[in-house]
C-alpha cells in the first residue's frame, strides 16, 4: 500500500522534518484511503501505544480505529496509569515502550515530552498534541481544504482567536503547500513571530480585518486544557473575537468555517456557525481518521 519512493522521517513531532513532497504524499494517501473506505492488514500484529496526559474524543478514537482498520491494535495509557515524568522519567518510559510496541502516539502538555520520547525511543513517535504543535489536526485540515477547494495554492485562511498549537502547525505547514495565512489574536496572545514570518502571514489584532475576503475562517477554544485557571481573564481578553454569523459574512461567497473541536458555544463560536451551511467542522473531524491512517502507514509499515 505504501511505497518507499520518499525517505520517511522517523517521527511526526511537528513539520520541521517534512517538505512539500512528503506532505503531499501523506495527503494523497489519506485521500485514497478515504475514497476506498480502506481496510487492510499492513499493520497486522503491530501495536501503537497511546500515551495520553490529556483526554480526547477525536484523537484517541481516530488513532484506535485507524490501527484496527489497518490490522493492528492500540493500547491506551493515561497519566494516572503511567505518571509521565512523575512516577517514571520520560526517557525510561521510551526505553520500555520501544520493547513492547511498534509506535507511540503521545498527547501531552509539554512539547519537550514528545521530543524526549523521540530522542530515546528507537520506534516512531507521533505528536498527538502538545503545547507547541498539533500536526495531526493540521493534516486533517489540509485534507478538508483540498476536498472543498481542490487544492491549497493561494487559499486565504483566516485564524481568529488564540495563538495556540493548532495555529502553530498551520503556520508551519502553510508555506509548504501554498496557503496564505491571515491571523488575528488579542494582544498578548500572538503566536511565535518566527512562524508568522516564515509563513509570510498577515497579522492583525482585528478579527474583521483578518476575515474580510478570506476563503476560510478558523477558530479554536479560548481556554484549552491546563488553562482553566485563566478562564475568566481569557473571556475578558477575547471579547470581540467570537466567530458568529456576522463574522462569517465577511468571507468570500464560497467561504467555509473550520473548528478543531470541542466547541464552547457562546465563547469562541456559536451553534449557528458550527451547524450552519458554511461549516465543514464535522468533515474536519472525520478526516482526522483518514489522515491518521496515512501517518500510521507511513511511519509504522
Amino acid at each position: 500500500m505504501v511505497g518507499d519512493a520518499l525517505t520517511r522521517p522517523k517521527d511526526l513531532l511537528d513539520f520541521s522534518a517534512y517538505g512539500r513532497q512528503e506532505i503531499e504524499a501523506l495527503l494523497a494517501l489519506a485521500e485514497r484511503l478515504k475514497r476506498e473506505r480502506y481496510r487492510g492488514e499492513e499493520l497486522k500484529g503491530k501495536v501503537l501505544a497511546l500515551l495520553f496526559e490529556k483526554p480526547s474524543l477525536r484523537t484517541r478514537t481516530t488513532l484506535e480505529v485507524a490501527m484496527l482498520h489497518l490490522g493492528g491494535h492500540a493500547v491506551y495509557l493515561d497519566q494516572k496509569q503511567v505518571g509521565i515524568g512523575e512516577r517514571e522519567p520520560v526517557r525510561d518510559i521510551a526505553k520500555n515502550l520501544e520493547r513492547f510496541v511498534e509506535g507511540i502516539a503521545a498527547r501531552v502538555y509539554r512539547h519537550g515530552t514528545v521530543e524526549e520520547l523521540a530522542r530515546y525511543a528507537r520506534i516512531p513517535v507521533i505528536n498527538a498534541l502538545s503545547d507547541r504543535a498539533h500536526p495531526l489536526q493540521a493534516l486533517a485540515d489540509l485534507l478538508t481544504l483540498k476536498e472543498v477547494f481542490g487544492g491549497w495554492e493561494g487559499l486565504e485562511v483566516a485564524w481568529v482567536g488564540d495563538g495556540n498549537n493548532v495555529l502553530n502547525s498551520l503556520l508551519e505547514v502553510a508555506p509548504l503547500v501554498g496557503l496564505r495565512m491571515r491571523v488575528a489574536t488579542p494582544r498578548g496572545y500572538e503566536p511565535d513571530p518566527g512562524l508568522l514570518q516564515k509563513a509570510g502571514a498577515f497579522f492583525t489584532h482585528d478579527p474583521k480585518e483578518a476575515a474580510l475576503g478570506a476563503h476560510v475562517l478558523y477558530t479554536d477554544v479560548w481556554t484549552s486544557m491546563g488553562q482553566e485557571a485563566e478562564r475568566e481573564r481569557r473571556l475578558r481578553d477575547f471579547n470581540g473575537f467570537q466567530v458568529n454569523g456576522e463574522l462569517l459574512q465577511l468571507l468570500r461567497p464560497q467561504g467555509i468555517f473550520l473548528h478543531c473541536l470541542p466547541a464552547h458555544y457562546g465563547e469562541e463560536t456559536t451553534e449557528e456557525a458550527v451547524h450552519g451551511p458554511r461549516s465543514r467542522v464535522f468533515d474536519q473531524a472525520e478526516n482526522r481518521l483518514h489522515t491518521a491512517k496515512a501517518v500510521l502507514l507511513r511511519l509504522l509499515s
